[in-house]
């Protein structure tokens, strides 16, 4: 009993710090961010929408996709900034897996695939009619056997 009320305290102390992002603009005009709030100037709290796949997930595919003369043709949704596809291009690359590659953000065949594929992250990645959101090799490997 002893060791369970430290240990229930500090996680309590643990689990209250929210992490934060402040922004705010010097007196020279020089835009910062923080993850804490400066006491000498006002700030603002931002909201940051993460939109990049950690995990992986699968699922099928209940769109009509083009036919395709491979039956494992990949094609991967993707964006420049996004460090998770450039891991997944490499191994492609690596590999010697031919694929098609659509960014979301400067294509229109990207941004209309994306859409319709109702993407809310990078990289989303088509093996025939399986569908991978995010990348591990191990996962992708599992679809293109």
């Amino acid at each position: 009993m002893k060791l369970i009320l430290p240990f229930f305290l500090l996680m309590m102390t643990i689990s209250t710090g929210a992490s934060e992002i402040y922004r705010w603009v010097d007196d020279q005009g020089k835009v910062h961010f923080s993850d804490q709030a400066p006491e000498e100037h006002q700030s603002e709290s931002l909201q940051l929408k993460i939109n990049t796949y950690e995990s992986v997930t699968y699922e099928s595919l209940n769109i009509p996709l083009p036919k395709s003369t491979r039956a494992k043709k990949v094609i991967m949704y993707s964006a420049v900034w996004c460090g998770v596809c450039a891991k997944a291009k490499r191994y492609f690359d690596r590999k010697g897996i031919p694929y098609t590659d659509y960014d979301i953000e400067t294509s229109e065949q990207g941004k209309r695939g994306f859409k319709q594929l109702n993407g809310k992250g990078v990289p989303i990645i088509l093996v025939g009619n399986q569908r991978m959101n995010g990348f591990s090799p191990s996962g992708f490997e599992k679809l293109y056997q």
